[in-house]
């Protein structure tokens, strides 16, 4: 068994207690990454050396007792997009194939200031602008897609590469890759964690946050991620604002795997519309499995109407491919030719948006989101369906629905996320089963502002009460035959 078969916890644990070096940790997350992405090509940059350092580092505060907390000593990825000073930091585009950052992304200094180790920067849709990731694999099948834009992110962690990658989310871009690769992702509340240094796709929707193997996980990690940040004119002062400011990871009752978590006398509503209309019968089986478990576990189920429905998707474009043009508009006059042919069409096709439709998209927004507060007036979390289909194959990344129409890759998963990044309110994506074909399923918990607390209490019991948060990958050859050293995984 290898160390990092251990949950974050465990190993937490033990390096506190310097039963486990900080080095050890380290040495083993470079090897896997060695053995496993050569398949499945999770990895623009591999930092070994600053991660090293950092190591060795972190095991001599740890052995003075200056032990800062459970990330001291972790290893950790960042997807492309999050600036680190003097790293090349690419958005997985030939835009930016030499550009390097003179100073770190927010979130990347507070990790490092949390004790995390760098070992490397994830590959994304090419400036987040897809939700496929089409130069990575899916750890479960690599001809399948990773989900984008976080697909190297969501790949690294459900291939037991490590523990914690972050990734972005302005369509669904966390919640995707994890619910595809069978990992847990969080969608923070907008405003929660700082943007800055990120490279933007689009203003209003854009949102930073960690995917992980576990629940407690990903608490521990926006802990460390949430603080109010001026460079970032979307943050939010939350003890000013008058918002939960403590520790999400003790106010969610975690203390191990679901300990302590309840979702007794919980109301979670259950839409009757928009997260059910072509889904794939297995993901609608899985989802339905989940109510069933939540409400055999004391929680009361209430049936609710999605507001706006016909307007989400719509809405949802004409305000993130207008922002998304205007940010790459330089570079569109200068050297279009840099950009793949997808995103130089989108980049094109944003700058026909006329200013009116714009801006009636963000009143549509306003309205949205007084109608989904009004709607969480009855309910206390809202669970979903993750995306409508499971990984799709990397030739052929499409859908064929029941009634014979097909739908392309990108839009079929960003089309049940949306909701998330309009509105702006928390998302916890939970793994919830694998298909007959062995792929993940995912399962969204979607809270009310600033009540991450919340959806980690129901991630947790999810978690607790089922066998298949946590699993990592055991990543396969062309040959359908595992890579070495991981015969047996689970």
């Amino acid at each position: 068994m290898s160390i990092l078969d251990l949950s974050l916890s465990e190993l937490a644990a033990q390096i506190k207690a310097r039963e486990i070096s900080p080095v050890d940790v380290t040495e083993a997350s470079l090897a896997r990454i060695a053995e496993v992405d050569p398949h499945v090509t999770a990895f623009v940059t591999v930092t070994a050396d600053l991660a090293r350092q950092q190591a060795a580092q972190a095991a001599d505060e740890i052995a003075a007792g200056r032990y800062r907390g459970p990330l001291h000593g972790i290893p950790y990825a960042a997807k492309d997009l999050y600036d680190t000073a003097g790293i090349r930091t690419t958005s997985s585009s030939q835009v930016r194939a030499d550009h390097i950052p003179a100073t770190d992304a927010a979130a990347v200094s507070q990790l490092r200031e949390a004790g995390m180790i760098l070992v490397g920067k994830t590959e994304t849709h090419e400036f987040a602008y897809g939700a496929l990731t089409p130069q990575a694999g899916n750890p479960w099948d690599p001809s399948r897609t990773p989900g984008g834009s976080s697909g190297g992110s969501g790949a690294a962690v459900a291939a037991g590469a490590v523990h914690v990658a972050l990734g972005t989310d302005t369509g669904g871009s966390i919640r995707i890759p994890a619910a595809v690769c069978g990992t847990v992702g969080l969608k923070p509340t907008y405003g929660r964690t700082s943007r800055f240094g990120i490279a933007p796709l689009s203003w209003a929707l854009d949102h930073a946050g960690p995917l992980t193997r576990n629940v407690i996980d990903s608490a521990l990690v926006l802990d460390a991620m949430t603080g109010y940040d001026r460079r970032d004119p979307a943050s939010v002062d939350l003890a000013r604002a008058g918002h939960e400011a403590g520790s999400l990871a003790e106010a969610a009752g975690a203390s191990g795997a679901g300990a302590g978590a309840s979702v007794a006398g919980l109301r979670v509503g259950v839409p009757r519309n928009f997260f059910t209309e072509n889904v794939q019968p297995e993901v609608l089986q899985a989802h339905q499995a989940t109510l069933e478990l939540l409400a055999g576990l004391g929680a009361e189920l209430v049936e609710v109407e999605i507001p706006y429905a016909d307007a989400i998707i719509p809405t949802e474009w004409a305000i993130l491919i207008a922002e998304a043009s205007a940010y790459h508009l330089q570079t569109m006059r200068e050297r279009p030719e840099l950009f793949t042919e997808e995103v130089r069409t989108f980049n094109e096709a944003g700058e026909l948006i006329p200013a009116v439709d714009y801006i009636t998209a963000q009143r549509m927004r306003t309205l949205m989101q007084d109608a989904w507060r009004e709607m969480f007036e009855s309910i206390d979390v809202l669970v979903a369906p993750t995306v409508a289909a499971t990984a799709f194959e990397r030739s052929n990344p499409r859908v064929t629905w029941a009634d014979g129409s097909t739908e392309e890759g990108t839009p079929a998963y960003v089309r049940l996320s949306a909701p998330g990044n309009l509105t702006g309110l928390p998302v916890l994506q939970v793994p919830n089963s694998f298909t007959a074909d062995g792929l993940p399923t995912g399962v969204q918990i979607i809270g009310r502002p600033f009540a991450e607390s919340t959806i980690l209490t129901v991630g947790l019991v999810l978690e607790a009460n089922t066998d298949v948060v946590g699993r990592t990958a055991p990543v396969l050859d062309a040959d359908a035959q595992p890579v070495a050293g991981q015969e047996g995984r689970l």
